[in-house]
């Protein structure tokens, strides 16, 4: 499984409530082993769809008719220089999100009988927000953008027509929206960086919401506060963060602050109460602390120019916008160097990796997870080769030597580093804990400092995704341990009425 290079997807029918041996092969492509093939079926479960890609970015499009005898196959898109996705559908047409000639997306309504380019027709043409998602519901189109790297939600006509802006009840992020073609009602999901998840119910009649499901929850969220704030990067570009701390909180410049950061694959980073991202976050405002997301470009917060600017030989910008979060903390009496700690997994993992190189004098606590650290060789192990859209190929003379700049395991030095805790796990596929094993090791012997330098590998687990709660309660414990420690804060702890008896 660490090894293998995640080749030759095929797609199969499988019936519930049959052996698998009976699965029925739809699809297969031989001559493309690295082609990925994502499949899926509209709601009235007539065409089945092929998305297939053969990176981090760009996909083909195919779609079959079900009804039909006719196991063909008929292409919308064939080459993978943008992204289609479809939404939903509407007798013998496709909705379709993409970013076709369309940086920040739109929609498009595509024939069945007629798919190709020159008869697309546009429903909701690009705007300066991102068009993140699109839903049909109930005949309405329910568009979900990112204004300012949080949620915003309207209500079109199926001809495209705004009908309704939806009030959400914050600043934060619409996690899902789900309903059916044929309902005169949707439910999304909401959540703020202090507000869990609550569902709530949208008439598609009358615009009317009320709440369908609220989480119960130990944490506070009437104590705290949440705002945005925006600074400027080395080269003047204006980078938004959001930042939250306790109501009433003096600046005073010694806060216990937690910064958070990822900053590529067009994926934004976005206000919501997480228990994989922002797992810390909870523990650290309750002990008093700042927590900070920073919308750093190679995200997908502002479209694909945004994720363009931290990508391949513009990769430095996303560092140096993650310091420029960090000394705008400082600068403003958050927090000092000696009460700041970094987090960051996967590609936030070479974030913090690269940042505590760069500049060890920033922070007091570094907390890499499961990062791709080994720049020259990522795509090497399982699945990176399809990475190189975002990072290029040390294989090219030119992207070997910007890699090779920054590349946090090859720009070790000997000096003091901060107390810095690696999370990797062994049976990583994604990013083979190799990085991590190397990166612990040449850090602990570079480093002059007295600060500690750790590496923890969880057994019998991967990436992250579909980890058992008990596996993330005992990771967070670690690290906040670590933190804690390491900054020399006490914690607050306040026990239920059973633990009092």
């Amino acid at each position: 499984a660490l090894t293998g290079s995640n080749q030759f997807h095929q797609v199969y029918f499988h019936k519930v409530g049959t052996p698998q041996s009976e699965d029925i092969l739809a699809f297969a492509d031989r001559r493309n082993p690295k082609r990925n093939v994502y499949a899926q079926t509209t709601d009235d479960e007539r065409f089945l769809i092929l998305r297939v890609v053969e990176s981090t970015s760009g996909n083909a499009l195919y779609f079959r008719d079900l009804n039909t005898d006719d196991p063909s196959f008929i292409p919308i898109v064939e080459n993978f220089d943008d992204d289609f996705e479809v939404i939903g559908s509407d007798e013998n047409s496709f909705y379709v999100l993409t970013n076709y000639k369309a940086s920040n997306k739109r929609l498009l309504r595509i024939s069945t009988r007629q798919p190709g380019a020159r008869y697309w027709q546009e429903v909701i043409p690009a705007s300066g927000d991102v068009l993140q998602d699109a839903y049909f519901f109930g005949g309405k189109l329910i568009a979900h953008y990112l204004h300012d790297a949080s949620s915003q939600m309207k209500v079109f006509s199926s001809e495209g027509q705004e009908e309704k802006i939806i009030e959400l009840p914050g600043i934060g992020t619409v996690l899902e929206v789900s309903g059916r073609a044929d309902s005169p009602e949707a439910f999304f999901e909401f959540s703020s960086l202090i507000q869990p998840g609550s569902i709530y119910r949208l008439s598609l009649d009358d615009f009317s919401q009320s709440m369908y499901k609220q989480p119960k929850s130990d944490f506070d969220s009437d104590a705290y506060e949440v705002k945005q704030v925006h600074y400027q990067s080395y080269d003047g570009t204006d980078i938004p963060m959001f930042i939250v701390h306790r109501k009433g909180m003096k600046l005073e410049g010694a806060h216990l602050t937690l910064l958070y950061g990822y900053g590529g694959f067009d994926i934004p980073v976005l206000p919501l109460f997480n228990r994989t991202r922002y797992m810390l976050f909870p523990v650290v405002l309750e002990n008093g602390g700042v927590c900070a997301v920073a919308n750093i470009r190679g995200g997908g917060e502002f479209g694909t120019a945004w994720h363009e600017a931290g990508t391949k030989h513009r990769k430095q910008n996303v560092f140096d916008d993650f310091q420029g979060a960090a000394e705008y903390l400082i600068a403003n009496h958050y927090t000092n160097p000696s009460k700041l700690a970094i987090h960051g997994a996967s590609n936030g993992g070479l974030l913090v990796g690269a940042c505590l190189v760069q500049r060890p004098d920033l922070y007091a606590v570094a907390l890499p997870a499961v990062g791709v650290l080994d720049m020259l060789r990522y795509q090497k192990f399982t699945i990176g080769w399809a990475w190189a859209d975002d990072y290029g190929l040390s294989d090219n003379k030119e992207d070997f030597d910007y890699l090779f700049a920054y590349s946090p395991l090859h720009n070790i030095t000997a000096q003091k580093y901060p107390a810095t805790m690696i999370t990797t796990a062994d049976h990583d596929d994604r990013v083979v804990p190799a990085h991590s094993f190397k990166f612990a090791a040449s850090l602990q012997a570079h480093q002059e400092g007295k600060d500690p330098i750790l590496i923890r590998i969880e057994s019998s687990a991967g990436h992250g995704a579909g980890s058992p709660t008990s596996k993330r309660i005992e990771a967070g414990a670690d690290m906040l341990a670590f933190m804690l420690y390491n900054m020399k804060e006490g914690v607050i702890y306040s026990p239920t009425p059973q633990e009092d008896n």
